[in-house]
């Protein structure tokens, strides 16, 4: 459930800075958010897999914690990934 290095490549890409950006807020968010979207896959076939459950929801924390943080400090990034990663209604 782990991301494959050239996913991982195609995400920096469109979300960092530059090649070698792997810690910006914005490239944290969209890397948290893919492994998100993969455990959820893979909660959807395994439906009794807890300890991936638990994982998903320390994940979800996470990417929340540092989405406050982007919204107080740079409310248009926040708004350029809400919309990008398609994150709320």
């Amino acid at each position: 459930m782990t991301l494959t290095k050239r996913k991982k490549e195609e995400v920096i890409e469109k979300y960092g800075l530059n090649e070698s950006d792997t810690g910006s807020t914005n490239v944290q968010v969209a890397l948290l958010t893919e492994r998100i979207n993969e455990i959820t896959d893979h909660l959807k076939k395994h439906k009794k897999d807890h300890n991936s459950r638990r994982a998903l929801l320390k994940l979800v924390g996470q990417r929340r914690k540092i989405l406050n943080y982007i919204k107080r400090t740079k409310i248009e990034d926040y708004k350029k990934m809400v919309e990008s990663l398609h994150l709320r209604k």
